[in-house]
């Protein structure tokens, strides 16, 4: 990964500068920069019980269409084959298990095999090339700063199970990085790594941003959307009072359609009910919701 300016504290501004960007003088939002008022928390108590839209990254800010998915696939499945001394059948199968068991493989590799996280970090996410597919998104950042001028939330918060050096580098080639208050990821320098959906994760995120998780009423005003079906049904099971379930691939769409809980987590489907989990198929229609 090349080099980039960063600076922050347990509290104060965190600021990114993404070298990989020429800024353009035509359009001054894309500078490359990322500036997040109150960096990776945690917010000052006056801004406690605040109203907070937490939105994913990854296939979430982007689509899966960029392929970035299938690049993070081959680098993770490379390093189980490289460093598990794995055949492709056996690392793709514990690739997995551990996704499904952990919600992230690189939990599995820590807790079981005892790689360095942040190296992982450094041969997969920091080494995708990034800069090929993702450009300035004029149309996402519009559909963002109407939820920030009409929907009357006091904060845009980041919360990945990626690394800061990865979330930073994705905001910042989007164009949206003057548009977050701050950024929740999973720290792999932890052990045992804490990441979505696990309820820890979510109840560490909302201590951090002065959120009383326990006040139903607070819970409500809070809004989270993710591409991942188990961080959805983990954040409405946990009292977020908007969970967005951002499903681009028509296959997952039917898939999810098809399952026998899907009543109970989406009602009919059709967003009607909005105590259940809203579906979008654009993060676009983000702003419709």
């Amino acid at each position: 990964m090349t080099t980039s300016s960063m600076s922050n504290g347990v509290g104060s501004s965190l600021h990114y500068t993404n070298p990989e960007i020429t800024p353009d003088p035509q359009n001054p939002v894309y500078d490359g920069q990322v500036n997040l008022k109150y960096g990776i928390g945690p917010l000052p108590q006056e801004l406690q019980n605040k109203k907070i839209f937490f939105f994913d990254i990854d296939n979430c800010l982007y689509e899966r269409s960029t392929k970035i998915h299938d690049m993070m696939q081959v680098k993770i499945h490379e390093y189980f084959k490289a460093n598990l001394k794995l055949s492709d059948e056996d690392a793709h199968k514990l690739h997995i298990s551990y996704y499904t068991t952990y919600g992230l493989a690189l939990e599995g590799l820590v807790r079981n095999h005892q790689v360095d996280a942040l190296e992982y970090n450094s041969q997969v996410d920091d080494s995708l090339d990034l800069k090929s597919v993702l450009s300035y998104n004029p149309k996402l950042r519009q559909t963002l700063l109407d939820i920030k001028q009409n929907q009357d939330y006091d904060l845009f918060w980041l919360i990945t199970n990626a690394y800061k050096t990865h979330a930073l580098r994705v905001v910042s080639f989007l164009g949206l990085g003057d548009l977050f208050d701050g950024l929740t990821f999973c720290d792999y320098a932890q052990s045992p790594i804490i990441c979505k959906p696990m309820d820890q994760f979510f109840f560490n995120t909302l201590k951090n941003v002065n959120i009383d998780y326990n006040d139903k009423q607070v819970m409500q005003k809070q809004s989270f959307v993710d591409d991942s079906e188990i961080n959805v049904k983990a954040a409405h099971r946990l009292g977020f009072g908007l969970v967005i379930h951002y499903i681009e691939i028509d296959s997952d769409y039917e898939k999810i359609k098809s399952k026998s809980d899907f009543k109970e987590y989406y009602g009919n489907g059709d967003n009607s009910d909005k105590s259940k989990i809203q579906i979008i198929r654009s993060i676009l229609e983000l702003n419709k919701i």
